[in-house]
């Protein structure tokens, strides 16, 4: 499978700007789109692939925070590095606070804004690769039957065979049976992989 070139999005409606970041972004081996408002940006399709948003601050219509706000609450995870000629610092508070990778006036510095860009990049990649991850494991986790599951959510929490027994009602030769049907539907080789899988979900399917 062909992997996805990294994308730098540019929202500002400025044209000169567009087209100057266009140039700049394309020469260091980027592929780039740009947006005249944030309304046509929200307008296109989810891109897959590792990505940076450069994002300007004030622009006609919805904002470059507005932008930010709405991609947040879309479910939108988006690396942004934001540009402004009219920054604040109650502004780049509220960008910093909605999880932006960057605030620069302009004019910035282009070597300061490719570093940030790779930076950029690389966090959603990374974001991208454990995010796959997750799913993964919760795919596995959909194969578990309703009491392999139970189970599950008590080996992680270090309980032994018997207590799990006791605290499910059921034999402790059947815990054994679910345990190693759990290991093996997991893919995990031993108790600690099996925490580390349990810990990437974040919650653990409660028992019923």
């Amino acid at each position: 499978m062909r992997a996805v070139a990294p994308m730098v999005f540019i929202v500002d409606d400025d044209p000169s700007v567009q087209k100057s970041l266009t140039r700049l972004l394309a020469s260091a081996g980027y592929a780039v789109e740009a947006f005249a408002s944030a309304r046509e940006f929200l307008a296109r399709e989810r891109y897959n692939g590792p990505s940076c948003l450069v994002l300007d601050v004030r622009m006609p219509g919805l904002t470059g925070l507005e932008l930010q706000e709405a991609l947040l609450a879309a479910g939108r995870r988006m690396s942004i590095v934001f540009i402004t000629g009219h920054g604040d610092v109650p502004m780049s508070v509220r960008a910093m606070k909605g999880g932006a990778v960057d605030f620069l006036t302009k004019p910035f510095d282009v070597k300061a804004l490719l570093k940030t860009i790779q930076r950029c990049v690389t966090k959603d990649a990374q974001d991208l690769g454990e995010e796959a991850r997750v799913t993964e494991i919760q795919e596995r986790v959909k194969i578990l039957t309703r009491r392999e599951t139970e189970v599950f959510a008590l080996v992680v929490t270090g309980m032994l065979n018997k207590q799990i027994a006791f605290e499910l009602g059921i034999s402790e030769k059947t815990v054994k049976v679910h345990r190693a049907r759990v290991m093996e539907k997991m893919r995990a080789g031993s108790v600690a992989e099996l925490v580390r899988l349990a810990d990437r979900l974040g919650v653990i399917v409660p028992k019923s």
